[in-house]
């Protein structure tokens, strides 16, 4: 039988090409077309505008999809149900608190002084012709359901229906069975519709890039390595945390973990979804780490559709970081205790599920942006460190799985089976 052939040209290569490389390329040339074009590069600003419209329109219906079929497909076995979901919420909690106390703490959005969001309409129509584009971007949806309801937005409509029409082609005949087989063609219908716009996040970044460069220099860039510097080290936090509580509450050496686990956390690190290193972890901790197959299901397989850790520590860090830009400008006052709350409620519920979504941090930073008013258009400033964040949370979001599966283990190893039939026949 012949191998199938190997897609050629341009459009293959683009999807060969990891998404990391691309974004790093994209800074890298909207750097120097910043230089050489200045002021002019103004319009470029209009790609990240036209990729936050699109994960605004998504991320509620995906959210809703990811959630149901993460609770519709969890297998929980009698007595462990209350321990796990405990360790979840506890953990997740922990995230989110260790992350709004170092946003609190170093307050990098304080260094982006004289740092802007990306052009608005006005500014770019000095700069070029942005109008067509402009009247385009208005006519993308804002939400799924959107187009029925705003009158007058035939393209809209047509747009919805391209997009829909093209991920039901690319998923092909799926049979409906029941609920469970409804919820999963949704879900796959959206991420399919994702990948669509995470191809177009290079073009963003590429834009993005080009125009601070070009109009604000790179001054303004000080502002996200203080954000990076702050949100690794909430990271860090975080897994110290993990480590201590698999040394007090486990019989697992904490360094034993991380050594025998070492496989998941690059293939977290590297891949950027905890989905595809699942199996990797389940394996690690079963046959490396020597945990029961029951502890190491429920915290690698059941566990990781609910426990995002990484991801919602880093959605409550970058909305405080937008907070703090926006009082440093004179745009607004930072958030204050009670807003900082709801935005630990939000991040709690968005992060679930959120395992299963490419993107995840990008998609429900939206959500979390909305619940406390916080221009959404300031996420795009985020793009171009996001795909180095994104890994680095997701490593973080494993290291949460093993914790779960440490705890859920005990403090007591269990005994190898030859051991346990040594012991019998001696007693006899």
């Amino acid at each position: 039988m012949d191998e199938p052939k190997q897609k050629t040209g341009i459009i293959a290569w683009w999807h060969r090409t990891p998404l990391y490389l691309r974004i790093v390329g994209a800074m890298v040339l909207g750097a120097v077309v910043g230089l050489i074009f200045g002021a002019q590069t103004a319009p470029l600003a209009i790609p990240s505008k036209l990729v936050l419209r699109l994960l605004g329109a998504l991320a509620p219906g995906l959210i809703l999809f990811a959630i149901v079929q993460a609770l519709m497909q969890a297998h929980f076995e009698k007595g462990t149900a209350g321990g796990l979901l405990r360790l979840l919420v506890l953990n997740t909690l922990v995230a989110i608190f260790v992350g709004l106390l170092v946003a609190n703490v170093l307050k990098p959005g304080r260094w982006s002084a004289g740092m802007h969001p990306p052009a608005s309409h006005e500014t770019a129509a000095k700069g070029g012709k942005p109008d067509v584009l402009q009247q385009f971007l208005d006519n993308v949806p804002q939400s799924l359901l959107g187009p029925l309801t705003d009158q007058g937005k035939v393209l809209s409509v047509i747009l919805l229906a391209l997009a829909l029409g093209i991920a039901l082609r690319k998923l092909g005949p799926r049979p409906i069975r029941g609920v469970k087989d409804l919820v999963d063609v949704g879900l796959d219908v959206l991420v399919v519709i994702l990948h669509f716009v995470i191809d177009l996040v290079p073009f963003a970044v590429f834009g993005l890039v080009a125009s601070i460069v070009g109009t604000q220099g790179f001054a303004p860039f000080r502002a996200l390595g203080a954000f990076i510097v702050a949100v690794l080290l909430a990271l860090l936090l975080q897994a110290s945390y993990y480590l201590t509580r698999v040394w007090l509450g486990s019989w697992v050496k904490p360094w034993d973990l991380v050594r025998k686990c070492s496989d998941a956390l690059l293939m977290a690190f590297s891949t950027g979804s905890s989905t595809v290193t699942m199996p990797v972890t389940f394996e690690c901790l079963k046959s490396r780490v020597g945990l029961r197959e029951r502890s190491a299901s429920l915290g690698s397989l059941v566990g990781a559709n609910f426990n995002n850790d990484g991801t919602a520590l880093y959605e409550a860090m970058a909305a405080l970081f937008v907070s703090q830009m926006l009082a440093a400008q004179g745009l607004g006052a930072e958030l204050g205790i009670g807003a900082q709350v709801l935005i630990v409620v939000t991040s709690v519920i968005a992060s679930v599920g959120a395992a299963g979504i490419p993107e995840a941090g990008l998609v429900t930073m939206t959500l979390v942006f909305q619940a406390v008013h916080l221009p959404t258009e300031y996420i795009a400033l985020l793009l171009p460190v996001d795909w180095f964040l994104d890994r680095c949370r997701t490593a973080i979001n494993v290291m949460g799985d093993m914790n779960v599966s440490c705890m859920l283990d005990g403090r007591t190893r269990e005994e190898p089976a030859s051991a346990q039939v040594g012991e019998a026949v001696s007693a006899q």
